[in-house]
């Protein structure tokens, strides 16, 4: 062999040695490097995970709470429109029936209208009652349903939209 070449052998193996152990020595720190970022890029998930969860969560507590809520009044509108109508079906039976009777309570000017200025036994005065008949009782107390059932539907969609819609937290 070539002496020159015997004598750059060893620094030719010496520089092999290096960089192989350099190369074994950047691996075994790139490996580190992953590693921790492998463990890093988990946490977050789990973070980010757990943070989900809990939106979850409060985003399901808050409907409950809301429907809880709607029907609460749902429960109570229906109640008072149950007990107004059951009122109004009762002085409709009494009207039927005779027990009860509407009047309306009034009051007439002598000098104007259709009445006499003459005053009699049988006329009309001042601060008078018209009675209403049968017939007419009955239509003045279906008004008068269809006005319960709607004064609770507002009062129902108010109280929906105070308490369930815009609530104050």
């Amino acid at each position: 062999m070539n002496p020159i070449l015997l004598r750059l052998l060893p620094y030719i193996a010496a520089v092999l040695i290096g960089a192989t152990g350099a190369w074994m020595w950047q691996a075994n720190s790139y490996t580190a490097i992953l590693a921790v970022s492998e463990a890093n890029h988990q946490s977050d998930l789990a973070m980010i995970s757990a943070a989900g969860a809990a939106q979850a969560r409060k985003a399901l507590d808050k409907q409950q709470v809301a429907e809880q809520a709607l029907a609460d009044l749902d429960q109570k509108a229906q109640k008072e429109k149950t007990d107004a109508v059951t009122e109004n079906e009762k002085l409709r039976a009494d009207v039927a029936a005779g027990t009860r009777r509407l009047r309306i309570a009034g009051s007439c000017r002598a000098s104007g209208g259709d009445v006499s200025s003459s005053t009699g036994a049988s006329g009309v005065g001042d601060a008078g009652s018209v009675e209403l008949t049968q017939a007419s009782g009955r239509t003045l107390l279906d008004i008068r349903a269809g006005i319960i059932a709607d004064q609770a539907a507002l009062k129902a969609l108010q109280a929906y939209v105070l308490n369930v819609c815009r609530p104050t937290n």
